[in-house]
């Protein structure tokens, strides 16, 4: 199945102002920006027809020119990724079958979760898809500390028997009363895969109360009845992490020299 991958980006985050642009420095001393990083995680993905960035920031995209990335300008008006993937949809000459969100701030992405979404979207049923990894120790004891800090980090999963989404929440979700033996938590990996036509619907909606509350744009989908396929996937040894908030540079960078990622 044809499949792009789009790396929205902008420069105006709330909570890290410029974010895309910060420098990570990685295994061997070099440092490259955020969106430098989203996108060798990109290109790593097999299977992939295009990939794109997309943004209404000119610094971005100059930056990402700079890197040999191909830029898709879009409108101010994006309130999330998801909306501007729309926009970057409309854009296109042709309509792949599979449209791959990776959020630009999630370069410990792996491969394999993104070839993991695509695979899942083989199922004709499936309008809408995300990744979703069990937490270790390590993921969710990080979890618990930014709660306790009162900074807003991961996200976490619930999920039905059948394995579409209850709910998304910036709270660890279920509840962790004790971390020795803590429930089963789901972190939610920040890639999603649409179908075109999804896409295009989501684009139409308004935002949901919920959506708005979380700040979490797949929650639209849930508010609307279109259900949310988690797919499951392994992190074989490797920590997941985005780069949410300013302490998130030094958590990244450890797993990058960790990893021997350059």
């Amino acid at each position: 199945m044809s499949a792009v991958i789009f790396i929205p980006a902008r420069y105006a985050s709330s909570r890290y102002p410029g974010k895309p642009l910060v420098e990570l420095t990685g295994a061997t001393g070099e440092a490259r920006s955020l969106i430098r990083r989203a996108w060798d995680a990109a290109l790593s993905v097999e299977g992939v027809a295009a990939v794109y960035v997309l943004t209404d920031d000119d610094r971005i995209a100059e930056a990402a020119r700079g890197f040999g990335a191909e830029v898709l300008m879009t409108s101010d008006q994006a309130r999330n990724g998801t909306e501007r993937c729309a926009e970057g949809l409309a854009q296109l000459d042709g309509t792949p079958e599979i449209v791959i969100n990776l959020q630009g701030d999630a370069p410990l992405t792996p491969p394999w979760f993104v070839e993991a979404l695509i695979a899942a979207m083989r199922d004709p049923s499936v309008e809408m898809a995300t990744p979703v990894l069990r937490t270790d120790p390590e993921t969710l004891a990080n979890f618990v500390t930014d709660r306790h800090a009162g900074r807003v980090g991961g996200t976490t999963a619930v999920m039905r028997g059948d394995g579409t989404a209850l709910y998304f929440s910036k709270e660890v979700l279920p509840y962790v009363g004790n971390l020795e033996t803590p429930p089963e938590v789901w972190h939610h990996v920040g890639v999603y895969g649409y179908r075109p036509e999804a896409l295009r619907r989501y684009a139409g909606w308004a935002e949901g109360p919920l959506e708005r509350a979380e700040g979490l744009e797949q929650l639209r989908f849930l508010e609307n009845g279109t259900p949310v396929t988690c797919v499951p996937v392994e992190a074989r040894g490797r920590v997941f992490w985005e780069l949410n908030n300013p302490v998130d540079v030094a958590r990244i960078e450890a797993v990058l020299k960790k990893e021997g990622i350059a």
